[in-house]
């Protein structure tokens, strides 16, 4: 059986050690999770937590039934195959810059539409809001231009169903 990315998005009822026993589910049978956000919907008392993991057809099947089983769950959506929209935040330090260097990571930033968040004399920081796996590409890029002077901070992916065009 191969592999793949999937995509899930739970609802669950907010209230506290939730997220400890929804990762604890994962971590007891050692699925090992891409990304995990959380965050409270428009409905005060329900979280949307939006989860990313790679896993064979039979054991995704059984993810989303442990899942549907747990108190907590509400609602499980499966988001692997249908179309979404999906972003991750992405910070990049580029560290010891020169005038050279700057006139680079600006000429990035503007080419592939990041921000530029913060900066000092030596030092820039650099935002992607992005997919997956635009970010990947942008860490690649940041890593070729500035070996061994990057540092890198990445938040977990969102995700929500299309309504007539998909990003992946």
């Amino acid at each position: 059986m191969s592999e793949k990315k999937r995509w899930i998005c739970l609802y669950v009822e907010n209230e506290i050690g939730v997220l400890a026993r929804i990762s604890g589910l994962f971590s007891g049978k050692s699925y090992n999770l891409n990304s995990l956000t959380v965050g409270e919907t428009e409905d005060t008392t329900v979280s949307r937590m939006t989860i990313s993991f790679t896993s064979d057809d039979r054991t995704f099947e059984q993810v989303k039934k442990q899942l549907n089983r747990s108190v907590e769950v509400i609602k499980v959506v499966d988001y692997t195959d249908i179309p979404i929209h999906n972003k991750e935040i992405l910070f990049i330090k580029v560290k010891e810059c020169n005038t050279d260097d700057k006139d680079e990571v600006f000429r990035i930033a503007n080419a592939f539409n990041f921000k530029i968040t913060d900066y000092d004399r030596k030092n820039i920081l650099v935002e992607c809001l992005q997919t997956e796996n635009q970010n990947n590409d942008a860490i690649k890029l940041f890593k070729q231009s500035f070996p061994n002077r990057i540092e890198v901070v990445r938040g977990g992916s969102v995700a929500v169903e299309a309504i007539s065009m998909s990003e992946r």
